[in-house]
């Protein structure tokens, strides 16, 4: 679920299906739906942007890429990731950023981050195989070891990583509006902190409606792992006017007052606010921490136990016997 930004929003006309033959790969971007493992995408020109697309998953707007322009990011959550990311590491003197992408869409802040930080290494969590392949062929991604797509389950691919081989996390997974809960819990934000190199941020696209229900509940378990926190989004969403996207991040050592960041994400075309950890904890007080649901204890039946057989008596001494 993502909103995008002002700057070259555009409406756009359904195309039809594309078809691809077994075992190829697209040669560039050509608009249409495409049938992939997890149901189907539709791939479609912006009407604003000569070299613009925006790629919608099973009917919900995931990703925009600008072909000519690697530093443009039409979403605002994933400007705010950025600005969030480069007041950490900035651009100069050129940090080696060591990326984990949960959720590879378009690749659009792999891209990003890819022309922001040339030599960083940077490896994308894709669970559809087909869209993963699909997106190498559309978009002029970067090579490994620079850039790696790896199909495979997210919590599976976070809870088989070595400890303290990750700058950066960014989980931006959906199924529908909402993440899968098993990439929510405390235990798996456990998994990625254990991933995460010291100083490094785990940072989640949160998305939620008015009751900001569970937007307080992903803020909960990020605080509740982490000893600073922050959030950013605009106003309406921070006082739950509208659905949308909050940004949250979690790290070991604390957030600058950074007023270049503050300045950054008022200055944008989406406005946003940034809540340091004392509001980010206000704001979660009371909400629940997500937990891995408990597993069943099997309680084997009892073997039933046969009664010894007791053998017959002896005669006593002066019973008469049958003959």
């Amino acid at each position: 679920m993502a909103k995008r930004g002002k700057g070259r929003g555009a409406q756009t006309a359904g195309p039809g299906v594309v078809e691809v033959p077994k075992g190829s790969r697209p040669a560039g971007p050509v608009a249409g739906v495409y049938y992939i493992d997890t149901g189907d995408c539709e791939l479609i020109p912006d009407q604003d942007n000569s070299t613009g697309w925006l790629l919608r998953i099973n009917g919900v707007m995931s990703s925009h890429i600008d072909l000519a322009d690697p530093l443009f990011l039409d979403f605002e959550y994933m400007r705010w990731i950025a600005a969030l990311v480069e007041s950490r590491w900035p651009r100069e003197p050129g940090p080696r950023l060591r990326a984990l992408h949960l959720g590879g869409g378009a690749c659009s802040l792999a891209r990003y981050f890819h022309a922001a930080y040339p030599d960083a290494r940077q490896v994308v969590v894709e669970l559809d195989g087909k869209l993963a392949d699909y997106v190498r062929g559309w978009f002029d991604l970067p090579k490994a070891p620079l850039l790696r797509l790896r199909v495979g389950e997210a919590r599976e691919v976070t809870e088989g990583l070595t400890p303290q081989t990750r700058d950066l996390i960014i989980r931006d997974v959906f199924a529908g509006s909402l993440t899968p809960r098993p990439l929510t819990t405390r235990e798996f934000i456990g998994h990625a902190k254990r991933v995460l190199a010291p100083g490094g941020i785990y940072v989640v696209n949160s998305g939620d409606a008015p009751d900001l229900r569970n937007a307080r509940e992903d803020a909960a378990t990020i605080a509740d792992a982490f000893a600073y926190t922050v959030i950013i989004a605009d106003p309406a969403m921070l006082k739950g006017r509208r659905y949308g996207n909050m940004v949250m991040a979690g790290s070991d050592v604390p957030f600058d007052e950074d007023p270049g960041l503050a300045r950054r994400l008022l200055g944008g075309a989406v406005p946003a606010h940034i809540w340091n950890d004392e509001k980010v904890r206000a704001f979660a007080a009371g909400a629940a921490v997500r937990h891995d649901p408990k597993a069943p204890v099997l309680v084997e039946p009892p073997i039933p136990v046969e009664p010894p057989v007791e053998p017959p008596a002896a005669p006593r001494a002066g019973t008469p016997t049958a003959p």
